[in-house]
């Protein structure tokens, strides 16, 4: 019995997708290509900013993490977190850019939004060790990518409103 497993979720050309260790992406192509013997189907997306592609095997796309653009709902769910008072734990730093680094690569908009908001430092308050800096940025870029394509407007834009949101 030949049984063909196939994701639950249709990618097609053009879709935008979040792949979790990525970030945002674009659906450029969905191919098959025979590799070692076997003919598999690929969902072939490009990371612009990154300049980087990814293959990802069709039957694999779910248990990778890759999904659609997450909704208006989730999505201000995430800008809901953003309103909320930092949460820092009192544990040491190197645990909790763990945690950190855990949230950011589950692809997860509210868990990222958290992120944003606990390493948030306005302008007037200490200033922030290089990597917690880094961690920041990278949080608040991811979450900015998939503001923009889900507002529809650009990234520079998509920041500039998260930026404001924190601010508040």
């Amino acid at each position: 019995m030949n049984k063909k497993t196939s994701s639950a979720i249709a990618f097609t050309s053009g879709d935008y997708v979040v792949y979790p260790a990525h970030g945002v992406g674009k659906v450029s192509d969905i191919s098959k290509q025979k590799i070692a013997g076997s003919e598999l189907e690929l969902i072939v997306v490009n990371f612009a900013k990154d300049k980087m592609t990814l293959r990802i095997p069709m039957a694999k796309a779910e248990n990778a993490g890759l999904r659609k653009i997450s909704e208006a709902s989730t999505m201000n769910d995430a800008l809901s977190v953003l309103k909320g008072k930092a949460k820092v734990k009192k544990i040491m730093w190197s645990r909790r850019a763990q945690e950190y680094e855990n949230k950011i690569n589950s692809g997860n908009p509210v868990a990222i939004a958290e992120v944003v908001r606990d390493l948030y430092r306005n302008e007037n308050l200490a200033e922030q060790s290089y990597s917690e800096r880094q961690i920041y940025e990278q949080a608040l870029d991811r979450l900015a990518n998939e503001v923009a394509v889900c507002d529809n407007i650009s990234s520079e834009e998509a920041t500039k409103k998260l930026l404001s949101i924190l601010a508040k």
